[in-house]
């Protein structure tokens, strides 16, 4: 029989690339919810959030040296949201993000929550680098390095 793992070891909810697209998995839970029993518009907000970092450390992006180098952050230049149908109290959803595009000192992300293959929300993101006094700069080299092979092609 193997070792025994603990709770205590289980490492936090990660997602995956298939291909150039990055499949972050979202549970639905109460907190989640407004007085109807559905998502609560905002918190699909924060589920892109969660799934954008994620893909940036998948792709091997380290957010977290950057900041604390001094380097700059991303933040959320421009989002463009539509609501198609809602999810609800436990439902299991996958947060689908692509790269469609990457520029000096930005990238455009196109997301969008599924249920089971069906639409609920989709997202277009343009996140922008800046410099801790909140200036544009462009992104460090190996960052867009990163971007170019996962940008989507497809149509």
């Amino acid at each position: 029989m193997g070792a025994r793992v603990s709770m205590i070891d289980l490492p936090p909810v990660s997602g995956r690339f298939d291909g150039v697209e990055h499949l972050f998995p979202v549970r639905v839970y109460f907190e989640d919810t407004d007085l109807s029993g559905v998502v609560y518009h905002a918190n699909y907000l924060r589920f892109m959030e969660r799934a954008r970092s994620d893909m940036l450390r998948c792709a091997g992006i380290d957010q977290r040296a950057a900041h604390e180098a001094g380097e700059g952050v991303y933040v959320v230049r421009d989002i463009g949201i539509r609501y198609v149908a809602p999810a609800r109290l436990d439902d299991a959803l996958v947060v689908v993000s692509r790269v469609l595009r990457v520029r000096a000192a930005a990238v455009n992300i196109q997301q969008r929550v599924m249920r089971n293959g069906e639409l609920l929300t989709q997202a277009d993101v343009e996140a922008a680098f800046v410099t801790p006094t909140g200036r544009a700069r462009r992104q460090p080299p190996e960052w867009v390095e990163a971007f170019v092979p996962l940008v989507w092609k497809g149509n």
